[in-house]
């Protein structure tokens, strides 16, 4: 007699989980979808058009495009744009980054990153959504889930290109979704992973762990052992793992923060944190964007790690609202205000039930005020979809350098030399490349643009003889004679 096998006739275990995928996929409710992809649609519009305007308003795409072609290759992480030999695993603790890897393979292209920092935005734009079309309403949800799509924090860190702070954003939007929804296990695995995104979000999730475990007081273990992960992660990783890895045998921006001077007089160091007009400005677009409700919800203190180290450093672009250092605390933020506005539907004060119900009016009326100065703002304007009048002679030029050279060159065209050549910075001291490019454009020159690359490579490496190329549009191109 044959047996019947346990599950005959059911689908093979891949096709099962495929269609749970496509099934959890159609659960999700029309508005996430349809403010998530308006949102990506929206910044992959604007990266585009950056990209072919030649706008390269740092180094950092430069950077993370060579650590994706490394991962690609199944290489470490070297990046010679930071110096000859350089580990990036030693300047930031990111190992989650090797995520970039299967897609840069795909397409190798600095805007390959750009497209999928935007995706990472998209996803988490979904998730926070459908929070708050769950737990506020479909029509409230709809604009929150757009108010933290356009937030001033999500925007500044798409003008300033890729950063790792990409994948904490999906990752914070579903540890925080977790939290409000009473799902434990979740919120402790999407918030135990941040600490591989970068250092300092291990302080985050020090923070969470510590609210996950007032959350859950019947299972306060698990927050309490998440807490004490993240603050591992930042010891381990700052202690040993970056000077281990950093060529230099130090952690780069130990500067940053006189600890010395914050522990011997913490009360000036108070006071000094909160001086500055940068930082209030930072404070006061926080509190406005979140409709000030957010401060109602336990959540709240999960934005307190990032905003104290930041003020506490000395160095002055950590403060404001420019750069990409705000975009973690917008996941918080809005999940905070969906929190607060649960809170407050259930407080015996009448005044708060009734701002609850007008507070997504308020938030999303600043998002739409603040939108004309922010990114964005720019797909109003024609000529933003103008490329550059540059752009055939710098890729005529860049043709004319062989695969696999290297090649020293300024900020803008570094992420479009990466996938092609071995490129270097003209800031660091190299060895001398087979090629040399001076942009009389490129602002990272700075007052110093020499007006012969061929005397400025010679003078720059005695000893070696090169020869003028290419000399078209303001780009000078020289070659190293072997």
């Amino acid at each position: 007699m044959i047996l019947e096998r346990e599950g005959a006739g059911e689908p093979n275990f891949p096709v099962r989980g495929l269609r749970g995928a496509l099934a959890a996929l159609r659960r999700q409710p029309v508005e996430a979808w349809g403010v998530a992809g308006v949102v990506t649609a929206l910044y992959t519009v604007f990266s585009v058009a950056q990209w072919y305007s030649f706008g390269t308003p740092s180094w950092d795409l430069g950077i993370f495009t060579q650590l994706a072609k490394a991962y690609a290759g199944f290489d470490a992480p070297i990046v010679p744009i930071k110096g000859h030999g350089f580990n990036l695993l030693g300047d930031h603790f990111h190992p989650l980054l090797v995520i970039l890897a299967p897609a840069y393979a795909l397409f190798p292209s600095g805007l390959t990153l750009l497209v999928l920092q935007n995706l990472l935005i998209g996803w988490s734009v979904l998730v926070l959504t459908r929070l708050a079309v769950r737990h506020v309403g479909r029509v409230p949800g709809l604009f929150l889930g757009a108010a933290y799509g356009l937030s001033w924090g999500i925007q500044a860190a798409v003008a300033v290109q890729f950063h790792e702070v990409a994948l904490a954003l999906p990752l914070l939007a579903l540890a925080l979704e977790a939290y409000i929804e009473g799902r434990l296990r979740t919120a402790v695995v999407a918030a135990g992973l941040l600490v591989f995104v970068k250092e300092d979000m291990g302080l985050t999730v020090f923070a969470f762990g510590l609210v996950l475990a007032w959350r859950f007081r019947r299972r306060y273990q698990a927050g309490l052992w998440l807490a004490l992960w993240g603050l591992a992660w930042v010891v381990l990783s700052v202690g040993v793992l970056l000077p281990a890895l950093n060529t230099g045998g130090t952690y780069d921006y130990s500067d940053r923060i006189d600890t010395a001077a914050l522990l011997a007089n913490p009360v000036d160091t108070l006071f000094t944190m909160l001086t500055a007009t940068e930082k209030y400005e930072t404070l006061w677009l926080l509190l406005l964007a979140g409709g000030f409700l957010f401060l109602r919800s336990p959540l709240a203190a999960v934005l307190l790690p990032t905003l104290l180290w930041r003020f506490a450093a000395t160095n002055e672009s950590y403060w404001g609202t420019d750069w990409h250092y705000n975009a973690v605390l917008m996941p918080v933020l809005f999940a905070a205000l969906i929190h607060g506005i649960l809170l407050a539907r259930r407080s015996r004060h009448g005044w708060l039930r009734s701002y609850s119900a007008a507070v997504v009016p308020v938030v999303t009326v600043v998002a739409l005020m603040l939108l004309p100065g922010q990114a964005l703002g720019a797909l109003a304007k024609p000529e933003t979809y103008q490329p550059s009048p540059r752009w055939d002679a710098a890729h005529r030029m860049m043709d004319r350098i062989p695969a696999g050279a290297t090649v020293e060159s300024g900020v803008v065209l570094m992420p479009y030399l990466v996938p092609e050549t071995e490129v270097y910075w003209i800031g660091n001291e190299n060895p001398a490349p087979e090629y040399l490019v001076v942009d009389a454009e490129d602002w990272s020159w700075g007052a110093t643009r020499p007006e012969s690359a061929e005397q400025h490579a010679e003078d720059t490496w005695p000893g070696e003889d090169y020869t003028l190329i290419f000399d078209e549009a303001g780009y000078q191109l020289v070659k190293r004679e072997s």
